[in-house]
């Protein structure tokens, strides 16, 4: 199983997804963390399982969400999230935190 790091800026933006979910219905909020745990543990049972993205990138949808995790294979064994991104966000917006 890979080991699944975040960068910095891909943990706000799950925090703030998550702050969001929490105004509209605290149990919509829980079901964004439990969705989003679940792709990380997919991700990290399985790295070449997302669909190719842009700049050798990967996503996996959360479920119902809206939200993609874009993600970077590092080496088999280590996979680092870029982004957690609103699916009507502007592409690309992340590719600067590639390494």
């Amino acid at each position: 199983m890979a080991v699944v790091e975040f960068h910095p800026r891909s943990i706000e933006e799950a925090r703030v997804a998550r702050r969001h979910y929490a105004r509209v219905s605290p149990n919509l909020a829980a079901r964004f963390v439990v969705e989003l745990d679940a792709a990380v543990l997919a991700i990290g049972m399985n790295p070449a399982a997302g669909p190719p993205h842009s700049h050798g990138t990967r996503v996996r949808r959360l479920g119902r969400f809206r939200h993609l995790l874009v993600y970077l294979e590092l080496t088999p064994a280590r996979v680092l999230v870029v982004a957690v991104a609103h699916g009507h966000r502007r592409p690309g917006y992340w590719r600067r935190r590639l390494p």
